[in-house]
Order: structure tokens, then sequence, then C-alpha cells
């Protein structure tokens, strides 16, 4: 089995209880499994979304068929945000080599 040294790369051991942070400011550059390092991301998509519509959230049955009167740029809005904040999620993921992308 071939070992490669990399000069740049960073052992961590020894980890204390409270814990480890990498970066100790959203400017310092991080990366996973040889993607090139990037700042902390930034942008309003990243931020959370207040649910004002009264239902009640069912991982188990997701969205389901909606029934009766409804305002359909107001369900454009909310799955266009969602979608967004998605799109966020996994662009951030991707940058710091924590998931694939396509």
């Amino acid at each position: 089995m071939q070992t490669e040294t990399n000069t740049n790369a960073l052992t961590v051991e020894g980890i204390p209880s409270g814990g480890t942070t990498f970066g100790q400011t959203a400017a310092d550059l991080i990366g996973f499994y040889g993607t090139t390092p990037v700042i902390q991301r930034t942008g309003a998509a990243g931020a959370a979304v207040v649910d004002t519509g009264g239902g009640t959230a069912n991982a188990a049955t997701g969205v389901t068929t909606i029934t009766g009167t409804y305002n359909s740029t107001i369900l454009a809005n909310a799955f266009s945000t969602v979608i967004a904040q998605g799109n966020e999620i996994r662009a951030a993921l991707v940058a710091l080599g924590l998931m694939k992308g396509s």
C-alpha cells in the first residue's frame, strides 16, 4: 500500500472533550477530500425560513396533494424559497467537499 504525504494536510489527534473548531473566522479557508479550500458561504438563501403558513410539518408524508382553494403565487414563492435554501445547502456541501457535485 502506497502512502502519500501532503505537507498542507493536518492530522488532528487527542481532541479535547470540548471539541475542535476548524477555522477561527468566516474568512478562513477550509476544504475536505482534496477540494480547494473556501471561505464560509454567505447569502440570503442561507437564512432560516419562517413558516407562517399555519400548517404542520410532517417528514413522513412530505408535500401532499393540495385540495380546496389556494393562492398559487404564495405556493410558488414557498417552493422557490425552499428550493433556494436546498440549493444553498448543496452548494456549501459541494464547496467543502462533503458532497459530490453533479
